[in-house]
């Protein structure tokens, strides 16, 4: 039996997110913890505040558009801004404040958090009609997430 897990677009679970529907590719249950891996499609209203991670390095593999990344400052004026195409892979560090927004209509990613817990989060907001990050502050706290500022303007 292989241990290698294939996992072709549209075959994990689907949950919502806000007004996302992420696709569950990988879960942290199926890696022993080690590993989430999301698929989703982002519009520019769907940015999120800028923030830093406490117990996970966060990459993104964007699949299709053009996202901007902010990294590296509290403050989003601050921040370091790069831009990646599609095919690009991004890297942000635990600890190192970012957010991120597409710059063409939509953007399709693949996020993936090392180790994987915080997939947690994402999971326990559940839908709505629009972002209320603040209002999380509680689920936030609990998986080691801090808001810095706000998301970039849309």
């Amino acid at each position: 039996m292989s241990i290698a897990l294939v996992r072709n677009p549209g075959d994990g679970p689907d949950f919502r997110y806000y007004k996302s529907v992420i696709e569950q590719v990988v879960s942290e249950t199926e890696t022993n913890g080690a590993v989430t891996v999301m698929r989703l499609t982002v519009h520019r209203a769907d940015a999120p505040p800028l923030h830093s991670h406490s117990r996970e390095d966060e990459s993104w593999v964007v699949l299709s558009g053009r996202v901007r990344f902010w990294v590296g400052s509290a403050s989003l004026d601050k921040c370091d801004v790069h831009d990646a195409e599609a095919g690009a892979y991004v890297y942000g560090p635990r600890l190192v404040p970012h957010t991120f927004q597409t710059i063409t209509p939509t953007a399709e990613l693949l996020i993936i958090n090392n180790p994987g817990a915080v997939e947690g989060y994402f999971h326990s907001i559940g839908p709505a009609e629009a972002r209320s990050d603040t209002e999380h502050t509680d689920v936030l706290t609990r998986y080691g997430l801090v808001l810095l500022d706000n998301p970039p303007p849309a």
